[in-house]
């Protein structure tokens, strides 16, 4: 016989802090019993005309052997006490024995009040009364105020104490009590967000080395001096009120664009999208062995649903798979119009930045009149963040409405569905204003005497003058700084704030009795009751509590996603992002863990031995990574055209030696010039932009581009440029993809213990089942 061992994998996680276990006690549940309370509780208002269907539904419950105890408080409030007799969990345990998926799971001998509470809240949700009205409808038409399980005073006590606090940030999380007691769907969530969080710390900490690799050249860097030294004078960056400038203007924005524009960028980058592979791979193992642990390797999520469809009605008909391509046609087309209205809003959040800048330039206050694209770039970010708040209410509803047109089977399916639209327009939202200002932001504007302008009346807008991707760090700094630490006070707040309110709203009952006390503080013995009183006072505290549902968890799967993203994919732009998420999700974990225990409802616990489709977008956002990060480099940064110019057009090109820096007279060699005896170019600019503000006037200026300084075409060192960028994407992309590829197959997604400990436990139950026949055999046959 192969005696228990606890796999290596959490002893790792425990060594490194990510987790935080007491011995060797991971599948410790407590026996079947019945609890201090019951398991769930339904409260409605006292209300006339609503009580004909109350009372209908109330005995639906009682003819399916549920006991139901009523509780009314001030004759405002009436609660129903639910309690599920125990040959309903017998029925429950004999199916999962004898299921295909979920027979060798978990250990059918005991029902612990986790899956008590699972097994009631599906038997509700699927009680019909005569007009077939489910409880969703009924609380939909206020005949039902609320619906929860009730909290564990003790348990939540301990959680409390050695997890849901501030003062617990650097500890680590004790993830098979949260397993106990909010299921495995919650504790895999946070063993995830641990695991993740822990692995930021390396890509933080190279992230501010590359940023002060940028700082140590600030006064060394020939660049730098270049550009405040220089008394280039460029052209005027808006119509009308904009006026010709020095370059020596933009000295300081040249030296921040070089803290995350330099060659330390590119080696991050690659960094990476290698991290985010090994991250994923080792996250796998973990998980493997901690659902190994608690024996839920083998579980179907559908085909518990099927059990409880049974346990619930045993003459149930199945619901049958159904798929019609009408239906898929018209929420592919759905989902395209969504796409494209999302698109549309960055479209008007590019014209609303076009229109600010000019009214800035326009204005009268001098310093928004300089800064009139730094302000504009700000405000469009501020309105970025306003525009993602709204969009994301109505992409929920958008994609709930999408998940009902495509029928689903089961509520896995329909969540697997959700993830997935939600995820998706969200990304879109986020990112859609991102990718324009990366890779088109500057590019389509054209030159002086032929601007791009929209409606034939405003200049499209340029970058930057210190470069393309200072605007794309301006425009991820605003946005997750914003969403962070505003979302994170809104998390909290708000939470706390309605139960404030609740609480002052209800009637005040008199406190807990000594012996109910005791009672609640100590383990329970089989069958105890709490007195009337102290029953009633604990219905209403978790009355008072915030309501959750069943897609509470993904709200915080998808905004921990969301920052994956911005972590990984425009990282090449933002060095110091996974610095700002680990200090973020230091703070998220423990606001999750305070939120979930103290200021909402107990969650529904649910049984799975994954994170769902969630892995599969995490991998494809790996995916993306590599070639927006390639991108970014070979095409929003200045690199490629440093390199070329290094090694083609600077003092050093050909291998020639010299004692000049090599890249002295880069920023004059990216410049070209306007002269002002042009046609168009007399058009374009009036005589009053011509002049400097020393008071000098100006025939000419100059401006960020590779183009003849007498027909404006496009010189043969841009097509050079452009061609060594293509290369260099292609080349990144492969040389990433090929190490992504050796990481993953380097790292097994499960480890060996895993599948040994699977295997003999496989066999060891065989041997059961074979012992117990043969037992019957002996006893038929004597």
């Amino acid at each position: 016989m192969r005696g228990h061992r606890r796999q290596p994998s959490i002893d790792l996680l425990e060594l490194m802090g990510v987790v935080k276990e007491n011995g060797n006690d991971q599948s410790s549940i407590p026996p079947v019993q019945t609890p201090l309370s019951y398991d769930y509780v339904l409260v409605a208002k006292t209300n006339d005309h609503q009580d004909r269907k109350q009372i209908e539904y109330i005995e639906e419950l009682k003819k399916k052997k549920l006991k139901v105890t009523v509780k009314i408080i001030d004759e405002d409030l009436v609660f129903y006490g639910i309690q599920a007799p125990k040959e309903m969990f017998e029925r429950y345990r004999y199916l999962l024995k004898v299921s295909d998926a979920c027979n060798w799971s978990s250990d059918q001998n005991i029902v612990p009040l986790s899956t008590r509470i699972r097994i009631v809240h599906f038997i509700l949700n699927h009680t019909l009364i005569r007009s077939g009205e489910s409880l969703r409808n009924l609380m939909k038409m206020k005949v039902f105020e609320a619906k929860f399980c009730l909290h564990e005073k003790k348990k939540q006590r301990e959680l409390k104490e050695n997890w849901a606090r501030w003062t617990a940030c650097l500890q680590g999380q004790p993830i098979t009590a949260v397993r106990n007691y909010f299921g495995e769907k919650v504790a895999l969530y946070y063993l995830w967000l641990g695991w993740y969080t822990f692995l930021l710390i390396p890509p933080a900490l190279i992230g501010v080395i590359v940023f002060l690799y940028g700082l140590a050249f600030f006064n060394s860097s020939p660049l730098i001096k270049e550009v405040c030294e220089a008394d280039t004078v460029m052209c005027p960056l808006c119509d009308k009120r904009c006026k010709v400038w020095q370059l020596s203007e933009t000295c300081t924005y040249a030296k921040v664009s070089l803290l995350f524009d330099n060659n330390g960028t590119v080696l991050f980058a690659m960094f990476m999208a290698v991290w985010a592979t090994l991250f994923l791979e080792f996250w796998k193992r973990h998980r493997a062995s901690y659902v190994c642990e608690w024996k839920v390797s083998d579980w179907c999520e559908e085909e518990e649903e099927l059990i409880l469809e049974i346990v619930n009605n045993a003459n149930c008909e199945p619901k049958e798979y159904k798929h019609s391509y009408l239906r898929s046609t018209l929420v592919l087309i759905c989902v395209t119009v969504m796409i494209l209205v999302i698109i549309g809003l960055t479209h008007a959040l590019v014209v609303f930045r076009v229109i600010a800048a000019v009214l800035l330039a326009e204005g009268s206050w001098e310093f928004l009149s300089t800064h009139s694209n730094s302000g504009a770039m700000m405000l469009g970010a501020v309105l970025h963040y306003l525009i993602i708040t709204v969009m994301t209410r109505i992409n929920r509803i958008v994609a709930m409405k999408l998940c009902e047109i495509e029928e689903t089977r089961s509520f896995a399916a329909t969540e697997k569905s959700f993830t997935v639209k939600m995820f998706t327009f969200q990304f879109f939202t986020y990112f859609s204003s991102l990718f324009y200002v990366a890779f088109f932001l500057g590019r389509i504007n054209g030159h002086p005497g032929s601007y791009v302008r929209i409606s034939g009346k405003w200049r499209l807008e340029e970058c930057h003058p210190s470069g393309c991707l200072t605007d794309l760090f301006i425009q991820m700094a605003i946005i997750m700084v914003l969403k962070q630490t505003i979302s994170n006070v809104f998390e909290f707040t708000g939470p706390w704030f309605c139960r404030w309110f609740k609480k002052r709203r209800t009637k005040k009952l008199q406190r807990k009795c000594a012996h109910c006390y005791l009672k609640d503080d100590s383990e329970f013995n089989h069958g105890a009751e709490l007195c009337e009183n102290c029953k009633l006072r604990d219905w209403l505290s978790n009355y008072r509590l915030n309501d959750v549902d069943s897609f509470s968890l993904f709200h915080e799967f998808l905004e921990m996603v969301i920052q994956f993203s911005f972590t990984t994919i425009f990282v090449a732009a933002f060095p110091l992002a996974p610095l700002l998420a680990l200090i973020n999700n230091i703070i998220e974990i423990r606001l999750d863990a305070i939120k979930m225990v103290t200021l909402e409802r107990r969650l529904v616990p649910k049984k799975t031995n994954d994170i769902g489709v969630w892995i599969d977008v995490l991998e494809a956002i790996g995916v993306l990574a590599v070639i927006a990060n390639g991108l970014v480099i070979g095409v929003s940064s200045d690199f490629i055209p440093r390199l070329v110019y290094r090694y083609r057009y600077g003092p050093c090109a050909n291998g020639t030696e010299s004692d000049i820096d090599c890249m002295s007279g880069y920023i004059n060699n990216t410049l070209s010039v306007a002269h002002l005896d042009d046609l168009n170019l007399r058009n374009e600019f009036s005589a009053s932009q011509m002049i400097t503000t020393s008071g000098l006037n100006v025939t000419s200026c100059r401006y960020k581009d590779y183009r003849s300084n007498e027909d404006y075409n496009l010189t043969p060192q841009f097509w050079l440029i452009l061609a060594v960028r293509f290369a260099f994407v292609i080349l990144f992309e492969h040389v990433v993809v090929i190490c992504k590829f050796i990481a993953a197959w380097f790292v097994p997604s499960a480890p060996l213990q895993v599948k040994n400990d699977r295997l003999f436990d496989k066999l060891n139950r065989l041997k059961e089942e074979l012992s117990s026949f043969q037992a019957r055999l002996r006893s038929d046959h004597p």
